[in-house]
Order: structure tokens, then sequence, then C-alpha cells
């Protein structure tokens, strides 16, 4: 029995769950990130063990994005593994080592087909779970969601769309102030599967009481829900406050204004705070007409539009351009944007024992950024590079 291909990388700032170590150093043995002796910068390797000096750059966990639509010119949405793939594949060269799939407004059958495909890929550990944003979500609030499809959130709906998945169902945004909202959170709840709120024409007390439910994200705070009033507060206030809520925000440049950004990372922390991309098929792409889900899209200078009525739809972002702009623009620690990164997902996804952080016996996912840009240099996956360095 051979013993597992062991990799050594040394010299840059590495980001440790317990803080930033100078002149760092990580073993991975196999698949997996190994133990570090206390003495590790100076301990001698075994003959032929590979080691790579990363000397003035970072080395922080794999990103995980809990909250991608496409990439590359696909789209989850498209219901076949080959477009899947090519979006992961987008999305892995930017420093995404895991991804949960998220789906568009659709008729129940054909989010259930969706499902049922993308769900082998999970199987296979090629996506980390899948995520049915719509089409229970309010006609309000709608945003880049075809209008004529969404419906109330019916447990017995949404039953149909986990059982299609298989288990592999990690997330449901939805609207709680529609009929069978409160209910449906509970199911979730119950389920194992997180419940979000989003796409929402909800108050303040009615989020609150969904929160008590069982509800644990927003879906990208601020956007496609009431701005924050001083006398009804609405959703916005409800989420940021409650320790319970971890709040997704598209950190993009568009979405959201940065002292908006700071808005939350000050109210949230870091612990509460998940960075998305909510990426769709132009990501990587560039300017030029697309879809999502059935609904047309104009790009133009990266930024995507419906072509009728103009909504934000969706993002050309990939995380290490939200990484770049919450340290260069926002100003935040690289810690704390790691941590909103990688360990905030991983945790409120139930994937913190393997991934998220760089530590023993966990999968050794990272990402390596030059010191000063931010650029990704290197991306490994799993023990293997998919960039690199």
């Amino acid at each position: 029995m051979t013993s597992p291909t062991r990799t050594v990388l040394t010299g840059a700032r590495v980001v440790r769950p317990s803080g930033v170590v100078p002149d760092g150093r990580v073993t991975v043995e196999g698949t997996r990130f190994a133990a570090e002796p206390p003495d590790a910068p100076d301990a001698p390797d075994a003959p032929g063990t590979p080691a790579l000096d990363l000397t003035g750059h970072w080395i922080v966990p794999g990103f995980v994005d809990q909250h991608v639509h496409g990439g590359g010119g696909a789209s989850f949405s498209a219901g076949t593994a080959e477009e899947a793939l090519r979006v992961v594949a987008t999305h892995r060269a930017h420093g995404t080592t895991t991804m949960v799939a998220s789906t568009v407004t659709g008729e129940l059958g054909d989010l259930a087909a969706q499902a049922g495909t993308l769900s082998e890929l999970v199987e296979q550990g090629e996506l980390a779970g899948l995520h049915f944003e719509g089409p229970f979500i309010s006609p309000h609030r709608c945003g880049a969601h075809d209008p004529a499809l969404l419906r109330d959130p019916a447990p017995a709906d949404i039953r149909k769309l986990l059982d299609a998945a298989r288990g592999t169902a990690r997330m449901v945004t939805l609207a709680p102030e529609l009929p069978g909202g409160t209910d449906s959170v509970r199911m979730l709840r119950d389920g194992g599967v997180v419940a979000a709120v989003g796409h929402t024409e909800a108050s303040y007390e009615q989020v609150r009481a969904a929160i008590d439910a069982g509800a644990s994200v927003a879906t990208h705070l601020f956007n496609a829900m009431p701005v924050l009033g001083h006398r009804a507060p609405g959703p916005v206030a409800a989420l940021l406050e409650d320790e319970r809520v971890t709040v997704e925000l598209v950190n993009d440049g568009t979405h959201l204004h940065p002292s908006v950004v700071g808005l939350a990372f000050r109210s949230a922390g870091a612990g509460r705070v998940a960075l998305i991309t909510d990426a769709m098929g132009a990501t990587g792409m560039g300017d030029g007409a697309y879809f999502l889900g059935p609904l047309a899209v104009e790009v133009r200078d990266g930024v995507a539009r419906l072509a009728e009525g103009g909504a934000i739809a969706g993002s050309t972002l990939t995380l290490d351009e939200a990484f770049r702009r919450s340290v260069l623009v926002n100003g935040l620690s690289v810690p704390d944007v790691s941590r909103a990164l990688s360990g905030t997902p991983a945790r409120l996804l139930g994937l913190a024992d393997r991934v998220g952080a760089i530590e023993e016996g966990k999968d050794a996912d990272l990402v390596v950024l030059a010191d000063g840009t931010f650029d990704v240099v290197g991306v490994m996956r799993r023990g293997e590079w998919v960039v690199r360095p």
C-alpha cells in the first residue's frame, strides 16, 4: 500500500482559526491537511518531500459559496451535468472549492428534474448541495424571477422538491409572509434544511416570527426586500439583529454600497456574514446577452440586468473578487474576510467538520493569494492543484 502524497507549503502568511501565522507552514497528506509540530517552520522533511516556498503570499481556506447560479456561459438551471460542471470549473479556478448549486424560479416539475441531475453531482462530490431560490417568493420582490411562475410556499410543494433532491437540498429561500410560509420554515428546520428569508415583503414582526420558527439565513441581505426604515424597520433590522441568523452579502460594487457592507459586518460580525456571488452564466465570460432561468438578461460593463425592466439579475462576481473588494475597498481584515468566505458558510451548511478552515484532518482546500493585490496565485482542492502556483 503506497503512502499518500505529501506536500509542504512554506513561507506564506497562513490564516488559521487561531489567527494569522507569519512565515507559516501547511502540510498536506493525500487529500487532507496534516498536523504541524510546534517547530514546523524549521522542521526537516523526509527526503523527496515536495516543498513550495510561497513567501510573499497568503494562504487562506478554500472559499465556500452557498449561493451561485452559473458561470462560464453555463447555468445550474439548464438541468444538465455538462453545464453544471462548467459552472463548477469556472468558480473553482477563482478559489471556490466548495459550492452549493442555486436554482431559479421555474415550474415545480422542471425544478424537480434539475434537482435530480444536480443531486448526482452532489453524490459524486462535485457539489456540496442544492439551494432552491424560488418559486416560493413574493411577487412584489421577485427581482429576476419570473412572476408568472411564483407560488405560495405550501409545505407539500416544498416537500416535492426536497424529495427530488434525494437528501442533497441544503437551503430553500422563501417569503415567510406568504400563506404557508411559517409552516414551511418549521418543516425545513425539522428536516435539517436551512430556511432562508428572501425576496420578501415581510414586516419586522413577520420576519421575527419566521426566525423563531427556524429561519436562519438572510438571502442577499438588503436586496429584494424593503429598505431599512426608522418607523417600519422591516426585514433588514430583524435579520441583522438576531444572533441566530447568517446574512448573505453580494459585495460586487453593484448590489451594495461599500458603506452598507461595512454596516453589515459591524452589526453581524464575520461569524454571521456569508459573502456570496449570486453569480449567473455571464461570470467569467464578458458582456452580452444571456438567460437567468427563462428570463433574458443583458450584461453591460459586468453588470447583469433583465432585458425587460432592468432589475439586477444576479452578478458576474467571483469570490476572489469579493475577497479583494472586502479588503482593499471596505478595509476589512484578512481573517474576517476569510471567515466570511469560508468558515461561516461551512458552519451554516453543516460542513465545518470537513471544510472552511486549514486544520488537521479537514479537506486540503486552500487558496494562495498575492500579498497586496490578493490576486489568485494558486488553488488546491482536496490535495490537488486546480491552479498551480
